[in-house]
């Protein structure tokens, strides 16, 4: 079985390297800033102590002021994992791509793009996976008619 380490304890780990990055930890998922999620996934993925070789999942929730973009991180070395979290503007939905860390966020950042509209910076292939070219908005939104 994998073991969730405590937000607490990552978000601790992360403050000498990345003092204002990590906003917020509760029980599972760190809130990262927008800016700073590219080099703290590397960090998370290159370090020695954290090792989080495997993306699990991108995703994304729409809680009409803001939405949240999360990540599951899993590292096969040490049986652990740890859910990221970013919060992004609604006028302006971006965060970066994290496709150069983990090749596995391609289609998933791709899904919540095409699903939810939300730009992912720097993504290679950034378009629509699951409707066509040309379709009016992105169905999983609340605000979507």
């Amino acid at each position: 079985m994998t073991v969730v380490l405590s937000a607490q304890e990552i978000r601790g780990k992360l403050a000498p390297q990345f003092p204002e990055a990590a906003v917020e930890a509760a029980g599972q998922g760190v809130l990262v800033k927008a800016e700073s999620l590219f080099k703290v996934a590397q960090h998370l993925k290159n370090s020695p102590e954290f090792a989080f070789d495997y993306l699990n999942f991108v995703t994304a929730v729409d809680y009409y002021d803001y939405f949240e973009v999360l990540y599951k991180l899993t590292s096969l070395k040490h049986n652990h994992s740890v859910v990221l979290k970013v919060h992004v503007d609604r006028n302006s939905p971006t965060v970066p791509s994290l496709y150069k860390v983990w090749r596995g966020a391609d289609l998933q950042e791709r899904e919540t793009y095409d699903l939810m509209g939300i730009v992912f910076e720097g993504h290679p292939n950034l378009k629509r996976i699951a409707l066509w070219e040309g379709f009016q908005g992105h169905p999983l939104r609340k605000d979507y008619l």
